[in-house]
């Protein structure tokens, strides 16, 4: 009976109704509050109390508001921000390390990092950042570290992208599949780089085929320019980075030329200085080695020696030239070519020169220091007799502007027969040797009598040149005229001169 009289009085005092109600109240409210502001604050950025905050994974749309100048380091990477505001930092003056890696950023506002003159350390790699600009990085003076990898950008834009970035140490910029293209100047200012990869397998304009110009890059250390287009680098070049300790060019296209398969295996401190040595160096031309490693690759001594190579068979054929040249003087060789084009185009003229056609008696072949007697004796005995004889001389009969040879072979051909005024001179007359010579070719050659030798001064058979041969072998076998200096036997050897040219 107590109890239900003190229920009885609770429900019925009106005080305790209205307590009871607001606390009623008071719990759904905050219950629901909590239930709203519960996921906020589960996706905020945890710090500790050095002002490190770790926001990644949290599926965050943007960069979290109310940051302040206890944050030292911030790390949003991979969660969903796409844009960056010039205010969402506005308040990080101490901020040291940002990193927004793999996000989807695609623009960052021009004065968005105006207040982070203290940041030492961007990670902005693998976003979708199709255009870089100049004003985002002139406010980080202080920046040390700064990492573009994995972007949409095709280059680093037409002037100077870092060169107020005067205390850089580490860049890293380029994109396998969208980055094109790369120029000298956007390394300008960049003194203190330290550390720099440049991933570029894709350039199709300004290809990177060897190293970097050292003289942008004076403080180099580390370098790392795998996957890009270079053929070769020198020793030079290695050289020319004094502070370099370590490069990183494997997955390349390299040239296996001999030199610089020379450097490579004669450079025995490489592989200290390359750190994907020897495996990732592959060579891709020429075809014939194409797919093996540098390190293994041997060329044939014909293709790594070609200038001596090629000096050597010059000098071959130089001395094989000059033999011949010498054999040639030695044993008549010109003589005899020139005698077998003669004999060549003698071959496709007519045998005999039909009647009408020979107007001489005879064709005089003599030596010019014998023209004398020649032409003041023979032709006046023989051209001012009754009857007189048609004589052929060299000097006043042969066509001026034709062929020396062809004159020959006609002089010959429109004569009877070819008088041979023989002599020490004769056998010794570069015209002789080398001309006129060819009438004792043909005419030997084709059997005949028409030839009559006179034999103006007694002369050794062993005088007689070699080519000579048939010249040799006629008059051993055939009666020649012999001048005679006895003036009165001089009159019989006309005589019998008269006789042998009416035969």
């Amino acid at each position: 009976m107590k109890i239900a009289r003190s229920l009885q009085h609770v429900l019925l005092d009106p005080w305790t109704m209205s307590r009871v109600l607001w606390t009623v109240w008071v719990l759904g409210a905050i219950t629901k509050l909590s239930k709203e502001e519960g996921p906020d604050q589960a996706s905020s950025p945890s710090c500790d109390p050095m002002g490190v905050c770790d926001g990644r994974f949290r599926s965050l749309k943007s960069i979290p508001s109310g940051l302040t100048a206890a944050v030292r380091s911030l790390d949003l990477s991979n969660n969903e921000i796409t844009y960056i505001r010039n205010r969402d930092l506005r308040g990080c003056v101490n901020l040291k390390a940002l990193k927004l890696v793999s996000n989807g950023i695609n623009a960052i506002e021009k004065d968005s990092f105006i207040s982070l003159q203290s940041l030492e350390h961007l990670d902005l790699s693998y976003n979708l950042l199709s255009n870089l600009s100049s004003s985002w990085f002139r406010p980080l003076s202080s920046l040390k570290f700064l990492n573009l990898l994995g972007n949409l950008y095709k280059s680093l834009g037409e002037t100077p992208l870092f060169s107020q970035l005067t205390n850089l140490q580490i860049l890293k910029v380029g994109s396998i599949d969208r980055f094109t293209e790369l120029q000298e100047k956007d390394f300008a200012g960049l003194t203190f780089l330290e550390e720099l990869e440049i991933d570029a397998s894709n350039l199709q304009r300004n290809k990177l085929k060897t190293l970097p110009d050292a003289s942008f890059l004076p403080m180099l250390h580390v370098l790392r320019i795998s996957r890009n287009t270079i053929s070769t680098f020198t020793k030079e070049q290695l050289d020319s980075f004094s502070t370099l300790e370590a490069l990183e060019a494997g997955s390349n296209n390299f040239l296996c030329s001999c030199e610089f398969l020379s450097f490579t295996r004669e450079q025995q401190s490489l592989a200290q200085i390359l750190t994907d040595w020897p495996d990732n160096y592959l060579c891709d031309s020429p075809f014939s080695v194409r797919g093996q490693r540098v390190k293994d690759t041997r060329l044939p001594a014909s293709e790594c020696h070609q200038v001596a190579l090629v000096s050597a068979v010059c000098s071959v054929l130089f001395l094989l030239i000059l033999l011949t040249g010498v054999l040639c003087h030695h044993f008549h060789g010109l003589w005899y070519l020139k005698m077998m084009w003669a004999w060549l185009q003698a071959k496709r003229k007519p045998r005999k020169a039909p009647p009408r056609d020979v107007c001489y008696d005879a064709f005089v072949s003599y030596s010019e220091h014998d023209s004398y007697w020649v032409e003041n004796m023979m032709v006046q005995e023989l051209e001012h007799f009754d009857p007189p004889f048609r004589l052929c001389l060299h000097k006043r009969d042969f066509i001026p502007g034709k062929w020396i040879i062809d004159n020959i072979i006609d002089s010959i051909e429109k004569s009877h027969k070819t008088i041979f005024v023989l002599s020490e001179n004769f056998v010794k007359s570069e015209w002789c040797k080398y001309e006129l010579d060819f009438s004792h070719f043909r005419l030997f050659d084709e059997n005949n009598d028409a030839a009559i030798l006179i034999l103006l001064e007694p002369i050794e058979k062993k005088a007689i040149p070699q080519r000579f041969c048939k010249l040799r072998k006629i008059m051993n076998t055939k009666t020649y005229l012999e001048w005679p200096t006895d003036e009165t036997q001089q009159e019989g050897f006309w005589l019998n001169l008269r006789t042998a040219l009416k035969s």
